[in-house]
């Protein structure tokens, strides 16, 4: 029983550290929501994203949760503005801006929040299940 109760504390604390990363990225994207490039016509800030893989744990024999790669997407559909007078903007006064939209980036932040706070509530369950059964035994 205590080695299912560590296997799903070790899976519930992967699932943490991969919502931890996936925050990272999330702030990352929301502190350059602004950022443009410095040249004419140059590219802006791309907006990364984060992708999750299982991967088995050969000690243990436990599936846990691991951050696959992250990315930016090839080929971004940048929104114009107009700016004539920025450094970035092109021979028209458009400047490319990031493609980041803060609506998706805030649910994605709540989503990953919800999620540890999942896996953290796990945790706790199986701390506390662990406790009453060493308490059994000493009776």
């Amino acid at each position: 029983m205590s080695s299912d109760m560590f296997g799903a504390m070790m899976v519930s604390a992967s699932g943490m550290k991969a919502q931890g990363a996936r925050v990272r990225v999330i702030a990352e994207n929301v502190a350059n929501a602004d950022t443009t490039g410095k040249t004419a016509g140059s590219d802006p800030y791309r907006r990364q994203t984060i992708s999750f893989t299982n991967e088995l744990d050969r000690a243990t024999g436990v599936e846990l949760v691991k951050v696959d790669k992250i990315g930016v997407e090839k080929n971004p559909q940048f929104t114009l503005q107009y700016m004539p007078d920025h450094p970035a903007a092109d021979a028209n006064g458009y400047v490319k801006t990031p493609n980041v939209n803060m609506l998706v980036e805030m649910m994605d932040m709540r989503e990953a929040q919800r999620s540890y706070e999942a896996n953290l509530g796990l945790i706790e369950q199986a701390r506390g299940m662990i406790l009453r059964t060493i308490d059994l035994l000493r009776a």
